[in-house]
């Protein structure tokens, strides 16, 4: 069965349902028969089947994204809170997706359930699009017969997170996308603007200023090595990205760092206890144990420093310690939090009190982005005006000095 599934084919089919009414769409099937035999299964008398065409430039395939699984995830909790049945449900969130490879995957889980699958189990054989606390919240959906209302809170949990990780992004790519502009145009001025200047120079004569002689150093020496400079830039960012995915002692440093800088160590700390409180305020709400839900919470926290944390808290929970007593210990949780989840605890409302703790840091998040950008813009302004009004600079300096000399 494995095999026949891993070779499904992708179907344009056209037809009429039970009302005459035509209509059409995509399938996934081993062959053309057995698409029809699937179409029949659902009420449709097939008239077209044929194998979709291959686009004609490129593999017409778009990555999926988190962003797609947070949208699959409030259609098929908006599907099946209205009552649609589940198979029925991914044919008509597949059939409207833009992303074809999106598509193929909605298909692909459905042809599974169809063949006698449980959801949980047939989203657990793509794990790089569906994570373990995500088949876990569906799995535990279907064992106590809630799983519309678990795809809720999985909908509601994947936007706020999405909306989360948004915030971050805009917050780190500003000042990357500045530094980027500024070494274009650095690039630009010495490669094009300078030489020109320095053929000016040659024909005037006398001695230039030291601080023209410098730029026009680092032009010569710009426009002899780019090349080098270029491949140094590329390989340092390439080496980067290789050791922090491979390199977990490089890896954990560079967190450490990242959470010590000012005021970005300050937004990043408040992102990953709002990621923690989330997390666990979801898996609690769909009762899921503790012990077991906390692997999961850690590897949502996205930083090094509170994944080992977590992971402690797990260990310590499963020796029968209270939550917050082991938070406690870990110094990184601020201690309003740890009393929010004693509270909870206490009273037996520990997932209401983490879905406020993760509201507040949202927010907190929200505040320091803005905070964040306030603080780089003029920053950013100064260091442009100095780098590209330097440059200006130090080619009319020779131009100001002849005119006092008249």
């Amino acid at each position: 069965m494995a095999s026949k599934n891993s070779a499904k084919t992708s179907f344009d089919w056209e037809g009429k349902d039970g009302r005459g009414h035509k209509v059409k769409g995509q399938i996934n099937a081993v062959n053309a028969d057995l698409a029809k035999a699937q179409l029949r299964r659902q009420g449709i008398t097939p008239l077209r089947v044929r194998k979709k065409a291959a686009p004609l430039f490129g593999s017409g395939k778009k990555k999926i994204s988190s962003k797609d699984i947070s949208i699959f995830a409030r259609q098929m909790s908006t599907m099946m809170t209205a009552g649609v049945p589940l198979v029925q449900s991914f044919e008509i969130v597949g059939q409207g997706h833009d992303n074809p490879s999106m598509q193929e995957l909605i298909f692909s889980i459905k042809g599974d359930i169809e063949s006698g699958s449980t959801m949980g189990t047939a989203l657990s054989k793509h794990p790089q699009q569906f994570d373990n606390l995500f088949c876990s919240l569906v799995h535990a959906g279907e064992q106590s017969g809630t799983l519309e209302s678990l795809l809720t809170k999985i909908a509601t949990y994947k936007e706020k997170t999405e909306a989360l990780k948004a915030k971050i992004k805009k917050a780190l790519f500003y000042p990357v996308a500045v530094l980027v502009v500024a070494f274009v145009v650095t690039a630009i001025l010495l490669v094009f603007v300078v030489p020109e200047f320095q053929k000016l120079f040659e024909g005037m004569g006398g001695e230039l200023p030291a601080f023209t002689q410098f730029v026009m150093q680092l032009s010569e020496g710009f426009q002899k090595w780019w090349w080098l400079i270029v491949l140094v830039i590329v390989g340092s960012l390439k080496l980067f990205g290789y050791l922090r995915l491979n390199n977990k002692a490089f890896s954990d440093m560079i967190d450490r760092l990242l959470l010590r800088l000012p005021v970005v160590g300050d937004m990043l700390e408040k992102a990953a206890i709002a990621r923690f409180a989330r997390t666990l305020a979801t898996m609690s709400t769909a009762g899921v144990p503790l012990v077991e839900a906390m692997e999961s919470v850690a590897t949502t926290s996205g930083n090094s420093v509170y994944y080992n944390a977590i992971m402690q808290m797990k260990d310590d929970a499963a020796s029968g310690q209270q939550l917050q007593v082991s938070m406690q210990q870990t110094d990184l949780f601020p201690n309003m939090v740890v009393q929010m989840v004693a509270i909870g605890e206490e009273s037996g409302a520990l997932d209401s009190m983490l879905a406020k703790v993760a509201d507040l840091y949202e927010e907190e998040v929200d505040n320091a982005v803005d905070a964040l950008t306030s603080l780089l813009e003029p920053l950013i302004m100064s260091f442009l005006g100095v780098v590209v009004g330097g440059l200006v600079i130090a080619m009319y300096l020779p131009i100001f000095k002849m005119g006092d000399a008249f």
